[in-house]
């Protein structure tokens, strides 16, 4: 019988420790998420091998920071599975299977695998790799092995869920209803900027401030966060619109009054660039302390942190392993 309480399966590449960005945009919602439904949250160091096989000690390394980094902002082991993508055979088994039903226009027709691509020319050159281009299959058997139905995504990512739910539909059409069609939740939360200006925060840009950073990373890389250009002089008026300090003075300033006020004194030239920055260095340590506390703990204790993702992948595993029975069956495979 297929599962019938709706079932989230979400997660990310360990290719470095997780930064703000991944806050706002999904790590906060995860969190919420997990009261709510039942939640899986997948280390993908089999797809981050994708665009990294060429460093397989940088993605291994990161297998356990990117663990530290959702148990601290609060992701809870008896809520949510935790659990590693490389220990599930049948997502590779599943990604074979799933091959034969997708075509290669179709996969290079998927505007997100076409901008990730054009992203990564320094890598691929002119010719991508046969598992780059095929991410979006391995993906849809993630989803698929264990019976996800929700998938919170941003909407960029949008196009990868059709992809899934593309194979899916093929699938039971020659097969018969087997698998269960996800949808995606949209996360309302948009792309953060990076501390550059760059539209995209990103581990690879050195633009970003992560959650585990010290109290001295986040105030040289504050510090040196672009402001307006305009602004010569300390007391020029500012334009905080086009400020990468009032940007994030909008994210972590809590109050509306202090906000108000900053937005005001910029405006008008009462506030100087290196005081409205050090303001923000304060307010995004008190935001970040109490998860760099949490990871500490973590990080004291690496036997746990391994159990949790232990534990968690073979729960993972014996929910794919019963999963695939039903799709051997439904294929013919069930000698």
């Amino acid at each position: 019988m297929l599962e019938k309480k709706d079932r989230i399966v979400t997660g990310d590449r360990p290719t470095g420790r997780l930064h703000i960005g991944h806050y706002f945009g999904s790590l906060q919602n995860r969190v919420k998420l997990q009261n709510e439904y039942e939640t899986f949250i997948l280390v993908a160091d089999v797809q981050a091998l994708t665009d990294n096989f060429n460093n397989p000690e940088k993605v291994q390394k990161n297998v356990k920071e990117i663990v530290m980094d959702n148990l601290a902002v609060g992701v809870d082991p008896n809520k949510a599975t935790i659990y590693l993508q490389s220990m599930i055979p049948e997502v590779a088994e599943l990604t074979v299977f799933y091959s034969n039903l997708v075509t290669v226009s179709r996969l290079q027709r998927n505007p997100t695998v076409k901008t990730e691509i054009a992203q990564k020319k320094e890598l691929f050159g002119e010719s991508v790799t046969y598992g780059f281009l095929g991410y979006p299959v391995s993906q849809a058997a993630d989803i698929t092995a264990l019976n996800g139905t929700i998938v919170p995504v941003g909407e960029d990512q949008l196009p990868l869920i059709e992809q899934c739910r593309e194979i899916v539909r093929k699938f039971n059409s020659i097969y018969g209803q087997t698998l269960l069609e996800p949808k995606a939740i949209l996360s309302n939360a948009k792309r953060i900027k990076g501390l550059d200006g760059n539209e995209k925060m990103g581990k690879s840009l050195g633009n970003a401030i992560y959650l585990s950073d010290t109290d001295e990373e986040i105030t040289k890389k504050v510090m040196s966060a672009v402001t307006d250009p305009g602004r010569i002089k300390k007391d020029d008026p500012g334009n905080p619109n086009i400020c990468m300090v009032s940007y994030y003075h909008k994210l972590f300033t809590k109050s509306n009054e202090e906000l108000e006020e900053i937005m005001k004194e910029c405006r008008a030239g009462t506030r100087g660039c290196v005081a409205c920055k050090k303001q923000l260095i304060k307010n995004i340590i008190n935001e970040l302390e109490p998860i760099r506390e949490k990871r500490r703990y973590y990080e004291e204790r690496p036997e746990l942190v391994k159990e949790i993702l232990m534990e968690g992948t073979k729960h993972a595993r014996k929910i794919a392993k019963e999963n695939m029975l039903r799709i051997k069956e439904a294929m013919k495979l069930n000698y």
